[in-house]
């Protein structure tokens, strides 16, 4: 299924048929993903008096509620106001579903905090020596190296690699609108609650944006080379600040 596409005086075509998924699952059990301390997914059966709504305890259909936080499990995007007092929903935020995009690699540098902890971080001059001269709308940045333990991993209390602030106030001035990236968050887990990479993105609050958004918590397979694709961006309906989210590669063509 091969689709030709014009877009800001660029002409390319992609293969529809081969999407790339950088999602990660959201499941119950054993092996979940999670981030910030918070509990396990759960997904359990409606229970009514002795009824189990579940086809193995003999009811006609499975009927199940799902507890689960859009920040701590699983791949999920968020809208500003994941950092502003009002809650402006990621879930009709995007008037548009396709983006350019770059997949760019970068092994964190490492530092020493000031609260004694090795901190790895990616920073501007990194990012400024990999985007393309002609910016992407979206970005998608693989840290290295690329664990595939990471589809169940639990991040919490890990200190995971974080973005240089001045990175992510870089990236909104050549124009990138979506943030894409396989860590928790873009900044450090301990801060003070200061957030300064999600400000920064934002230009919050000096401005309430509601065209940028951050995903974070995906995973690139291996063997996706670093380049430029087609970003189909998916995520739900959901009126809160964050949801769950499926980002899709499609690979240019010749």
């Amino acid at each position: 299924m091969i689709a030709e596409i014009s877009h800001k005086g660029r002409n390319f075509r992609v293969d529809l048929s081969k999407p790339i998924d950088l999602s990660l699952p959201l499941h119950d059990g054993p092996d979940q993903l999670r981030a910030w301390w918070v509990d396990p997914v759960r997904m359990e059966p409606v229970r009514n008096g002795d009824v189990i709504y579940a086809v193995k305890a003999g009811s006609p259909v499975n009927f199940r509620n799902v507890h689960f936080n859009p920040h701590g499990h699983g791949t999920h995007t968020e809208s500003v106001g994941h950092i502003s007092p009002e809650i402006h929903p990621v879930g009709n935020l995007l008037k548009r579903y396709f983006f350019t995009a770059q997949l760019v690699s970068l092994l964190p540098e490492t530092r020493r905090a000031p609260d004694a902890k090795v901190d790895h971080v990616i920073t501007l001059e990194q990012l400024r020596n990999v985007v393309n001269e002609r910016p992407p709308e979206a970005l998608i940045l693989r840290t290295l190296p690329n664990e595939q333990d990471r589809d169940h991993r639990d991040w919490s209390g890990t200190n995971p690699c974080y973005l240089q602030s001045t990175a992510c106030a870089w990236l909104r001035s050549i124009g990138v609108k979506h943030l894409l990236l396989d860590l928790p968050s873009v900044d450090r887990e301990e801060d003070g609650g200061v957030l300064a990479a999600h400000h920064a993105f934002w230009d919050f609050p000096n401005t309430v944006d509601l065209e940028r958004t951050i995903t974070e918590l995906l995973l690139v397979p291996p063997d996706v080379r670093d380049g430029e694709f087609l970003l189909e961006l998916q995520l739900p309906h959901l009126m809160n600040d964050a949801a769950p989210s499926r980002p899709v590669l499609y690979a240019l063509l010749p």
